[in-house]
């Protein structure tokens, strides 16, 4: 089943929301087609996913590689 939970506010005080399947498998955007783990997405808007039955692959990444791709600019692992 997709669920979709409050994830965090960010400091210009835009919510953010992470869906994601219970089953362990990715998510597709279905505007986009994009495939997912896990999707984090403003409040309101407007995605939607269904899922697939492809299993998430348990990849581990930095806390900055994360914060990075949330705030949607570029992991540099030099910062």
């Amino acid at each position: 089943m997709i669920h979709t939970d409050f994830f965090r506010t960010r400091e210009d005080n835009v919510n953010l929301y992470k869906t994601y399947s219970d089953l362990g498998v990715k998510i597709k955007q279905e505007q986009t087609g994009a495939e997912y783990d896990e999707a984090i997405d403003v409040e309101n808007s407007g995605y939607t996913y269904i899922e697939t039955d492809i299993p998430v692959e348990d990849i581990e990444i930095s806390d900055a590689e994360a914060l990075a791709i949330i705030m949607g600019g570029e992991y540099n692992e030099s910062n």
